[in-house]
């Protein structure tokens, strides 16, 4: 896929998005690949983590994924194993980030992806059928439908299963056969009624630590995945970098090229972490916020306060705007985080302001935007 490809896509997938990238890793990977894989365990960590100089590689790969390189090491490895990959976390802790760049990495190709829903169907999964080339020539391989998981199979790629603990237990168990058998029975067939996977097909599925109890996984499928899990980034340097990157690369698709001050990332950074202390002290989920506070939020904030900056206020990002955006975004329920976070401006925010610098026009504003929702 070219550049000027990529350009016609609202959001491209990472092997567009990285294809020169993954086309040079190609180019200079001599080391052992499993299966089908495009690229050696060690170029895949290469790609996700960025490049150190032990990797031997004559140019700088940019850090995409940032959390412990013990999580894409053992991600990696499980996925050359005969189970699957589960990802488990809060939301916006990145899985699916992960997810998409390890499969990009292996096979080039992210997109064989379910998602999983209360409404999703057995069929979504395995298979279903073109009915109307069933009534009119009857079930064949012609009137298949297969599923993104079956195409993995056939293929030898990954596939993905997104949030897995959102599907009832039935449709969950579908995976069971898939994942221990490696094929999947078409009874409706009397002929070519087994899709075999292919060396290098596996599974990455993803579910959010805060749906535990709503659809737990039967012991049976738990056999079949190994578990990663993905903490919340509380290092601030970290999260600052995660949050430039991001927002850079969503910015770019309305031809932004914003330089955001040092000096109000770290507001947000540092106002993001007080309502996480404050959350983990709170004695009840009346005195939380609903927002789950991730690093995802963080850069929702920053993305809306300078889309809003850049059509309707000043071109660069001011305290204000970032205040607005950050209360805009993360009260969304009416008057319980009304009060949450006017409690914790009033004592958090209004403290930090007495030190002076953007801190105050920040936490002006934000009593503003307040008083706003509460009319």
């Amino acid at each position: 896929m070219t550049k000027s490809a990529e350009t016609k896509h609202l959001r491209s997938p990472s092997e567009i998005k990285f294809a020169e990238e993954l086309d040079w890793l190609e180019s200079q990977d001599t080391s052992p690949k499993p299966f089908t894989w495009r690229l050696s365990p060690r170029m895949i960590r290469a790609f996700v983590l960025g490049s150190a100089p032990s990797d031997g590689l004559s140019r700088k790969l940019e850090q995409k994924w940032y959390g412990d390189p013990g999580i894409v090491e053992r991600a990696i490895v499980t996925l050359a194993s005969d189970r699957g990959l589960l990802l488990i976390g809060d939301p916006g802790t990145g899985k699916s980030w992960l997810a998409e760049l390890l499969s990009a990495a292996m096979c080039r190709n992210s997109t064989y992806v379910v998602q999983g829903t209360a409404g999703t169907t057995e069929d979504q999964i395995k298979y279903s059928w073109n009915v109307s080339m069933v009534i009119a020539k009857g079930q064949s391989q012609e009137s298949l439908i297969p599923s993104p998981i079956m195409t993995a199979m056939r293929g030898g790629v990954i596939g993905r299963f997104e949030e897995l603990t959102r599907c009832t237990s039935d449709v969950q168990d579908s995976l069971i056969s898939i994942m221990s058998e490696k094929y999947v029975s078409i009874p409706e067939l009397s002929d070519d009624n087994i899709v075999f996977a292919r060396p290098g097909f596996n599974v990455i599925a993803t579910a959010n630590s805060r749906d535990r109890g709503v659809n737990d996984l039967s012991s049976a499928l738990k056999r079949r995945f190994n578990f990663v899990h993905i903490p919340i980034v509380t290092n601030k340097k970290i999260e600052t970098r995660i949050i430039k990157f991001r927002t850079a690369d969503l910015l770019k698709r309305n031809a932004f090229d914003v330089e955001i001050a040092p000096a109000l990332l770290d507001i947000l950074v540092q106002t993001f972490a007080d309502l996480r202390d404050a959350s983990a002290n709170a004695s009840s989920d009346d005195q939380r916020l609903e927002s789950p506070l991730s690093t995802a939020e963080a850069i929702a904030v920053l993305e809306d306060a300078v889309l809003h900056s850049q059509f309707f206020g000043k071109a660069d990002l001011e305290p204000g705007a970032l205040a607005t955006a950050l209360v805009g975004g993360l009260v969304r329920r009416l008057p319980e985080d009304v009060s949450v976070m006017n409690k914790f401006w009033h004592s958090v925010v209004d403290r930090r302001a007495k030190a002076g610098g953007d801190w105050g026009e920040f936490a002006a504003a934000g009593k503003k935007a307040m008083s706003s929702i509460k009319r």
